[in-house]
Order: structure tokens, then sequence, then C-alpha cells
């Protein structure tokens, strides 16, 4: 099978398709045949070295929509499932940029029905992060939470997602992404460095760290998406950061939110997998509104 993976760190052009074994699912497993399959700032990360592993081949993506193929023992699922999971990892030698990936059971849920594979590559990794990060806050129907990075995909689903809990949301973004914004369901928006005030808490999707921090009330609460990378509390505020875990049962409640029109799937452009060069430049330009899609 064809997979995409970096052996020399650097920029796109370090991006490689390689042929590699097909993976035979173990105990609890399932192999997947391979949809369509998200590109993420993760994979950048990975493909810069940030996370290690040199000298050795790393294979990227960590979400993925496609068709059970083939099971181990033990598990519920059965070939021909239409399904997505999430498969986490920073340094290994394939990830989900591939024709085929073995996940481990729990890791999976029933694909949405109401979109297609390559919108529902975008749901697993980018879902679970604001689901958990949410869960992180404990913030009960009425707290007001600021979302910075709010056009983002973790911020967007962010949004929706304390929408639906029944919390009074901010979205912080650049000025031209307030119509989008709004259209997730924020209640107000905000832009550049005006006066934001403060809020019950903050989910941190930009990475602005102490300058978000500011903008939690006394006693609050503040979320940062890149774990170990959280400010330390102040004026008695609980920082921490999600590091996000797979789920297949709360993936398969995200799923189904989708169907109910409470998540919103956004695809920004799609690629072949034997193009995934092409999608790293493109994810390294910039200012993409929804997700990277590669297809094998």
């Amino acid at each position: 099978m064809r997979a995409a993976v970096v052996r020399t760190f650097g920029g796109p052009e370090t991006v490689e398709i390689v042929e590699a074994e097909v993976p035979e699912p173990g105990a609890r497993q399932v192999r997947i045949k391979v949809a369509a399959a998200a590109l993420n700032p993760v994979d950048a990360g990975v493909r810069g070295g940030f996370f290690g592993g040199a000298g050795k081949q790393i294979g990227f993506g960590w979400d993925v929509a496609g068709t059970v193929d083939a099971t181990g023992v033990a598990t519920a699922w059965s070939a021909g499932d239409e399904v997505v999971a999430l498969d986490p990892g920073m340094v290994r030698p394939l990830g989900t940029h591939a024709e085929y990936v073995v996940v481990d059971t729990d890791a999976v849920a029933k694909a949405p029905a109401t979109v297609d594979a390559v919108h529902a590559s975008t749901l697993p990794l980018n879902a679970l992060t604001a689901e958990q990060a949410l869960d992180l806050l404990e913030l009960t129907e009425g707290q007001s939470l600021l979302v910075t990075g709010a056009a983002g995909a973790v911020g967007g689903f962010a949004i929706q997602l304390a929408v639906h809990r029944g919390l009074s949301v901010t979205g912080l973004a650049r000025e031209g992404d307030e119509e989008l914004v709004r259209s997730l369901g924020a209640a107000h928006f905000a832009s550049g460095d005006a006066d934001l005030g403060t809020y019950d808490a903050v989910l941190d999707a930009a990475n602005l760290g102490e300058a978000a921090l500011e903008w939690v009330r006394d006693g609050g609460a503040f979320v940062g998406v890149r774990p170990g990378g959280h400010p330390e509390s102040v004026r008695g505020v609980r920082t921490t950061a999600v590091a996000v875990t797979a789920d297949g049962a709360r993936l398969a409640k995200l799923a189904g939110l989708v169907d109910e029109g409470v998540l919103t799937l956004r695809v920004a452009e799609t690629y072949a997998l034997d193009d995934a060069a092409k999608a790293h430049a493109r994810l390294d330009a910039g200012g993409v509104r929804g997700r990277l899609v590669l297809i094998p």
C-alpha cells in the first residue's frame, strides 16, 4: 500500500510517498480501508521534527474515515462498516495518510450518516479536542466562554459544542471571519486588540497563552490546546491544556451531533494522497478555513 511519510525533517518537499506492507489487525483492533484522512497542523509539526524521531520513518495523519476491511478478535465491528476514528501518535512508522490503517476498536465510531467520507474525516481530532477541552473547563449552563482562534477547526467546533451546552460564547478571530464565527453560533465576536473584558473561561485554540489569560476572570479557568504549553496560574485562575485521547464512544456522540445539525464539518480543499506534499505546502501558506483532506 501507499503511505505518506517523512524521513528527513524540513518543509513540504520532505514529504514522501512510500510502499508499505498492508497492516494486520490484532486482538481488539480493526483495519480500515481509508477513504479520506484530514491534514492537521500537528502533521506539519511532525514534518518539522518538533516531536523528535530523527533518523526514523514517521507517518502522517491522525484522522480517518473509511470502511472496516478486516478485524481481529474481540471486536464488535464487521467488515463493511463505515466508520471514523482517531489514531493519535507523534512518532510512528505509519499514520492514517495511507491506503489502510489499523486502529484500536475502542477508537472507532460509526461514521455520520448525513455527510460523505471527506467531510467525516475532519471530525475526530478537532471535535474530540474541542469536546475534551470543554470538559476540562467544567463550565455550567449560562456561564461565559471566550474562544480564541474561533474561525479555525478546533475553535469552530468549540463554539458549536459550547453553545450546545448552553454557554454564552464570544469568538475571537480576524475581522474578516466575523460572519463565519457568528454562523457557528457565537453570540458575540471580537477581533484585534479590542478591550474584551473578562469571562468565566477561555478556550485558547489560537495558542495566545499569557495574553489570553488576561481575559479570564479571577478564579476562572483557562484551557490551551498545546499540551504543556499553557501559562502558569495567576489570580486563582485554573490553567491546563488538553491532550486529546481516542474515545470511540465520545466520537460516536459527536457523529450524532453532525447528523442532528449541531456540528458543521468544513472542508477547504481535497488532494490525492500522491499530492500530499502539495497539501502540506497549502497548509504552510496559512489562511485555510476548514481542513485539507487527502484521498488515497
